[in-house]
């Protein structure tokens, strides 16, 4: 049974610095893409930062970009959010996501997601 487990979401202020971790178990983690999503109330949900399946390549949306880094750790079978500066518009329920064709880090495509995790960026 796949299973990805988000943690690190809170409240925070503006400037403030966050880490999601994502949880991986259940599969074969090396051999997904992985990505970050989120969804904002009212919004659909937007892609925002995606990884190959060995960390060599990323991808991070322009508004997040400079901001926040995807990065992964094969032994743990997580991968990461890095979000610093972060801002009142990043409010948002962020998701974990693995997609099986491992080089879509600039368009992962989700196999599987996780529950999510609430960010919330006070001003």
């Amino acid at each position: 049974q796949v299973q990805l487990v988000e943690s690190g979401g809170g409240l925070v202020q503006a400037g403030d610095s966050l880490r999601l971790s994502c949880a991986a178990s259940g599969v074969t983690f090396s051999l997904y893409a992985m990505g970050w999503f989120r969804q904002a109330p009212g919004k659909e949900r937007e892609f925002v930062a995606g990884i190959s399946w060995s960390g060599a390549r990323t991808f991070h949306t322009d508004s997040v970009k400079g901001r926040f880094t995807i990065s992964r750790d094969n032994a743990k079978n997580t991968v990461y959010l890095q979000m610093n500066s972060l801002k009142p518009e990043d409010t948002a329920v962020y998701y974990c996501a693995a997609d099986a064709s491992k080089r879509n880090y600039n368009k992962v495509v989700p196999d599987y997601w996780g529950q999510g995790t609430q960010v919330t960026v006070s001003s």
